[in-house]
């Protein structure tokens, strides 16, 4: 089975937003969209770890361990590098939002 390279797409639809959290408390939190499921490959590789990402920006956050700070919440660091996001829900050649 080979997996397929969805084709290359910057806004519309179905399209996940630039910026995107999974921390309620975050102003980049949408619930609707996080249900359908965002599908991230950074630097070529799909990482399902994701805490929170900009595509602008060109960074991933990801949990560092299982330190937590002292409000309870994950500690996290950030990645740099480039950043692919697609709807898990659609399937096979799913529009991607990537930066140019």
């Amino acid at each position: 089975m080979t997996e397929e390279t969805p084709t290359p797409v910057q806004s519309g639809p179905d399209v996940p937003p630039d910026h995107l959290a999974i921390n309620p408390r975050s102003p980049f939190f949408d619930q609707d969209k996080l249900q359908r499921g965002i599908g991230i490959r950074f630097k070529g590789t799909v990482r399902t770890n994701v805490e929170e990402y900009s595509i602008s920006e060109g960074w991933i956050r990801v949990q560092a361990g299982k330190s937590m700070d002292r409000h309870g919440n994950a500690l996290t660091i950030k990645l740099m590098g480039p950043v692919e996001a697609w709807y898990e829900d659609i399937g096979d050649g799913a529009p991607v939002a990537k930066k140019d």
